[in-house]
């Protein structure tokens, strides 16, 4: 329901973070954004309304939400969700019976999922292929290829894909080229900027920042697509609260500051563990050893907060480790204050079988960390506990 973001788009992101969309309320002067709990809205005529009719459609709380997204994504136009999953059903639902899709071999499971569980039985075909390498990503265009998806950096394995390369790809077939933002947001990179046409995400995440609350968007510069986005969330259904956009726009206020110690921290904590005997590889993009290193760095303004490290063990022993931990808590989701540990293969990639997980790269000593902002000496020396009490 917004349109294109205010003026506050003039100024740098950390101010945009907690202006953008949330003017005073007119009627009381309130600072905060009023959370506008109405199914429905007076008319003044029959089909005279004051721009709100029934908050499927459209609700003032969501609408300063979307406002802010999109003012942070660098978007004219944004839609917000009842989650990161409906946001990337809408963006599927673009597609019909006989459409390809190009997408990463080490996507989110739960996006493997919808690919492959919902979308294949509607005729939707699906290639995967190692995103980092753009001549596979060529390779794996066909005539009926409708949209390439992208997540980077990756979930789980924090590969970089060269979105300005693969847009070009994506655009030279006539394709959409869509990307999950969700593990860098906004305040580390833009997307769009970068020739994307559509930006995705969770913003249960970072963007949320609190473990809190569910939610969705998507970000886009075409008005066309945009309103296709908007028919579908109305007719959907899939919409967030107004007490859910409420909980992220007061995540957003903060969101630079928690990255700038997400990074930090995760800086700190994958230095550490390259030099621990018991891990055989760390997959961060901010090391010099990240093959992905050199595009990070330039499409990136820093590299995030997430991080995995393989162990050389068993899924028993890796499934020790992650029950260990004392300050890291054992957990799904990501981008919370506190930080969680999880092992992808039976957790967040369970969906996915188990030899085409391992021919991933996704082993059974593959574990993933979502770094918070506690003091980084505790992280470590709580990782360096769970070690012990592991791998015995």
């Amino acid at each position: 329901m917004s349109d294109e973001h205010d003026s506050s788009s003039d100024y740098r992101i950390e101010t945009r973070s907690i202006h953008a969309g949330q003017d005073p309320d007119e009627e009381t002067g309130a600072l905060m954004t009023p959370i506008h709990a109405n199914s429905t809205y007076e008319q003044d005529a029959p089909g005279d309304h004051r721009g709100y009719e029934y908050s499927r459609t459209g609700n003032p709380t969501r609408t300063d939400l979307e406002e802010n997204l999109a003012s942070l994504e660098n978007a004219e136009y944004g839609r917000a969700f009842a989650s990161g999953m409906a946001s990337i059903n809408t963006v599927l639902n673009l597609l019909e019976a006989g459409d390809h899709v190009v997408t990463g071999n080490d996507v989110y499971g739960g996006t493997h999922r919808i690919f492959t569980q919902v979308y294949e039985d509607y005729d939707v075909e699906f290639s995967f292929v190692d995103m980092t390498d753009l001549d596979a990503i060529e390779a794996a265009f066909r005539e009926n290829t409708e949209l390439l998806w992208l997540e980077t950096p990756t979930n789980p394995l924090m590969s970089i894909v060269d979105i300005a390369g693969a847009a070009e790809i994506a655009h030279d077939h006539d394709a959409l080229c869509a990307i999950d933002n969700t593990f860098a947001t906004p305040y580390l990179q833009n997307p769009l900027d970068l020739g994307a046409d559509v930006v995705s995400h969770s913003l249960t995440k970072y963007l949320g920042g609190h473990s809190d609350v569910v939610g969705g968007a998507l970000l886009t510069n075409d008005e066309d697509l945009d309103e296709e986005f908007g028919f579908y969330q109305n007719s959907v259904g899939a919409t967030p609260g107004p007490f859910e956009s409420f909980l992220v726009l007061r995540g957003t206020k903060t969101l630079p500051v928690r990255m700038d110690r997400h990074c930090e921290n995760a800086r700190k904590i994958a230095d550490w563990l390259q030099d621990r005997p018991e891990v055989d590889r760390v997959y961060y993009p901010g090391l010099e050893s990240h093959p992905g290193h050199e595009i990070a760095r330039e499409q990136m303004d820093d590299f995030g907060g997430m991080l995995s490290f393989e162990l050389d063990a068993s899924m028993e022993e890796a499934s020790e480790v992650v029950s260990s931990t004392e300050v890291f808590t054992l957990a799904e989701s990501l981008g919370g204050v506190e930080s969680l540990i999880e092992q992808p293969a039976p957790m967040t990639h369970a969906a996915i079988p188990r030899e085409e997980r391992i021919e991933a790269g996704l082993t059974d000593g593959l574990i993933r960390v979502s770094v918070g902002i506690e003091h980084v000496d505790d992280l470590i020396a709580d990782l360096e506990r769970a070690f012990e009490a592991g791998l015995e």
